[in-house]
């Protein structure tokens, strides 16, 4: 797998995982809803660590500024 996510992408994906987290573990967000959040915080942060997001792929965008 190629890089194709930048450090302020990785940055904003943290801090949105980390609020999702909040309001699930905090029983903001209960059932259902709060259980899909809590994956989505989940993959958030598996992308971030892996800096690849496979949905960027597929829509051809690449924040990294690795040199080519």
């Amino acid at each position: 797998m190629k890089k194709n996510m930048g450090s302020t992408d990785r940055f904003i994906r943290i801090f949105i995982a980390v609020a999702l987290l909040t309001t699930f573990y905090t029983d903001t967000v209960t059932g259902t809803l709060g259980y899909v959040l809590a994956a989505l915080a989940g993959i958030l942060i598996l992308t971030t660590f892996i800096s690849f997001c496979p949905l960027y792929t597929l829509f051809g965008i690449n924040t990294c500024k690795i040199n080519k």
